[in-house]
């Protein structure tokens, strides 16, 4: 078996050299028999899935066309000691993928082993690595699918492992600080990326290649880092109707999926949707979720002949949609991913119209 410390060290010469580390075929994780234990630390499990803070790159100033999730989750342990100097923690490899990849099976195994761990009474929190490209979408389910006070982190890198002043091991540093600290409990699930602390449920990705670009641009941050220590603004909360869906015998979920409104927009992309299976439709309107006249005749006719389930979001970065109607549905404050989300777990758990109006339709 290769060490995973010749690893760790082929990874952390690999960033000042500008090559890609080279992974075994025959790499397999293990446990780590040379760690130390302190008593006096908080345990904290990384769930680890892959994304650019696993990437490699062919050289040290690449930070796009990477390959993401090439590195497994000990050699991004074994390349932050520091670690080892707020927690005591351990590593478990759900999936290795870019975030695009990341589908429901993938979730839901997810969510299950997070929530078991939860459950232990040696674990004080969680860390769950993740490509950015879609961490809003996968740290929101969680933060609807977790019931625990314990602190649940998502962390990500805008940087391959690879590149000069990479991000991801300091964000890994400040998740796991994060997940073991007593006044992150109760914050439902966070994400951090430089130096910032986000709440799940509202924040997106606002830019495709910025560090700084997590935000909650109405909702703002809970709190950020100084010297690795977070510093929170608020006393703990909670986003306002924020539901809980029980997943652990869950094994699959309805597919929904989303329309982008544009001019002249194809109005049988709906229908076409509807007829390959999708259960619901989540529309990323115009404004504060326009969409046309055709395309809205179509909407009417897949709701009357299919039951399909409807939410109206909108297409720019911020804004409420109102409720739409009697037989469809306003997004509220959600983005069409993240509502995507919400519609494909409410369906799942057999939500029907009163109550799918209640998740989306914030009235107080």
């Amino acid at each position: 078996m290769v060490s995973t410390k010749f690893l760790a060290i082929a990874f952390v010469a690999s960033i000042a050299l500008g090559s890609p580390v080279p992974i075994p075929a025959t790499f397999h994780l293990s446990v780590r028999e040379d760690r130390p234990f302190n008593a006096s630390l908080p345990n904290v499990t990384i769930f680890a899935t892959g994304g650019t803070i696993a990437g490699s790159a062919s050289s040290s100033d690449q930070t796009t066309g990477y390959q993401a999730g090439a590195l497994g989750v000990e050699i991004l342990i074994d390349a932050v000691p520091q670690l080892w100097n707020v927690s005591n923690v351990r590593g478990v490899q759900v999936a290795n993928v870019g975030s695009e990849s990341i589908t429901p099976d993938i979730l839901l195994n997810l969510t299950q082993q997070v929530q078991r761990e939860l459950d232990s009474p040696y674990c004080q929190g969680v860390v769950i690595t993740h490509g950015t490209d879609t961490l809003e979408e996968s740290s929101f389910f969680l933060d609807l699918t977790i019931r625990s006070e314990k602190p649940v982190v998502f962390v990500g890198a805008m940087r391959p492992a690879t590149a000069i002043s990479a991000d991801g091991p300091i964000n890994l540093l400040e998740a796991v600080t994060l997940a073991g600290d007593p006044n992150a409990k109760g914050r439902g699930t966070m994400i951090v990326l430089n130096d910032r602390i986000a709440n799940a449920y509202y924040t997106t990705k606002s830019n495709a290649n910025s560090l700084d670009t997590f935000r909650a641009f109405e909702q703002g941050f809970l709190g950020f880092f100084i010297n690795i220590k977070p510093i929170f603004y608020y006393a703990p909360a909670l986003p306002l109707g924020k539901p809980y869906f029980d997943v652990m015998d869950t094994t699959s979920l309805p597919e929904v999926d989303i329309i982008f409104g544009h001019q002249a927009l194809n109005p049988t992309l709906a229908s076409a949707a509807v007829a390959s299976g999708a259960k619901g439709l989540v529309l990323a309107g115009m404004g504060a979720g326009g969409w046309t006249d055709a395309g809205q005749e179509v909407i009417d006719e897949v709701i009357k002949t299919s039951g399909t389930a409807v939410v109206y979001s909108r297409r720019s970065m911020d804004g409420y949609v109102e409720p739409q109607g009697t037989i469809s549905y306003g997004g509220g404050f959600l983005n069409p991913q993240k509502s995507r989300i919400m519609l494909q777990l409410a369906l799942g758990a057999g939500y029907e119209n009163a109550q799918l109006r209640t998740l989306f339709e914030l009235d107080g």
